[in-house]
């Protein structure tokens, strides 16, 4: 017959067992705590927009909720200082496009180190890039595009980025090189308000993001030229390369993706990167990505992706030194 204690012990043991079954998905994530993505842009672009799809998956594989902050400004710096400046616990990861580290070192002054001030976790997707006008620009294709900026323009013209150093400006200036172009840049915080002021006719060209400016072209807002990318976007299947029309070396794409301090201890990295991993990998936003004109892009591990860093920040260099990218 069991005591009065052994049957105390009994129900704690099995109160024990029945919380471990029952036990939520936060006890197997790396936190159990809210999380925090901070993203170096304005809402509406590109990176937030993968961000808040993260966040919505991740707060329901963890169980906390997970909340987006944006820090635009200082190409990426503002936003890679409050990542720093916070606890390195994991709890506050920062959610980049791939040329605040592989492009904008290059040709700004910055306050942070892309290789010792940054972990890269994992990439999540790829952005590819799109040449647009206003539709109201009257040319039809790429031949039209260039003689009208010659002509009508005087050989001058003007081309927004969503930010100074990044692959938006990187190709504006090979445009203008290979087209012996005197074209004005006028960087922005972020693709919104650029798209805003080619849209209206104040500005006469941006290389931008799929993820941005679909939604216009779709839209009869915005007209395209070429895609800057090796082959046809199934997302745009009529519209011709850059190579397709006589500028083979303006490709230019980038992985959006997440990275944390690099005080956070590697066992912390290693599950951060799962954890995001299997938010990304899901159904539900792989094809979100997808209709929003991203491709799903999960990469190895997080030193293949460092690795990557590396070598594209190589490649660009060679490219800033060829077309002679300088700031404004």
């Amino acid at each position: 017959m069991k005591t009065t204690s052994t049957r105390r012990f009994s129900l704690k043991a099995l109160a024990a067992m029945l919380a471990v079954v029952a036990a939520p998905l936060t006890a197997q994530a790396w936190t159990d705590k809210p999380v925090k993505l901070i993203v170096p842009a304005p809402p509406g672009g590109s990176i937030d927009i993968v961000a808040r799809l993260l966040a919505e998956a991740l707060s329901s594989d963890i169980g906390h909720t997970v909340i987006v902050e944006n820090k635009p400004g200082a190409g990426g710096a503002i936003a890679i200082q409050a990542m720093n400046a916070a606890p390195p616990d994991g709890q506050t990861i920062l959610v980049l496009v791939s040329n605040i580290l592989t492009e904008i070192p290059l040709v700004m002054k910055t306050t942070f180190d892309p290789f010792k001030d940054v972990t890269p976790v994992t990439s999540v997707c790829r952005a590819n890039m799109v040449l647009v006008s206003a539709a109201s620009l009257p040319a039809a294709d790429m031949k039209g595009l260039v003689d009208y900026l010659k002509t009508t323009k005087g050989g001058k013209g003007s081309y927004a980025t969503y930010s100074a150093g990044t692959a938006s400006h990187y190709a504006g200036v090979m445009f203008a090189k290979k087209t012996g172009l005197d074209m004005q840049h006028v960087p922005f915080p972020g693709s919104p308000p650029a798209l805003q002021q080619v849209m209206g006719g104040q500005i006469d060209i941006m290389f931008d993001g799929m993820g941005t400016a679909l939604a216009q072209i779709k839209g009869g807002k915005l007209k395209p030229y070429a895609v800057a990318s090796k082959a046809r976007s199934t997302l745009l299947p009529d519209v011709p390369t850059t190579a397709e029309v006589g500028f083979a070396e303006i490709q230019v794409s980038n992985w959006i993706g997440t990275a944390v301090s690099p005080k956070v201890p590697a066992d912390l990295v290693t599950k951060i990167n799962a954890a995001i991993t299997k938010a990304a990998s899901s159904p539900k936003v792989r094809e979100r990505l997808i209709a929003g004109a991203f491709e799903p892009e999960i990469s190895e591990s997080p030193e293949k992706l460092a690795q990557s860093v590396k070598a594209d920040y190589e490649r660009n260099a060679q490219i800033v030194k060829t077309f002679n990218i300088q700031l404004n």
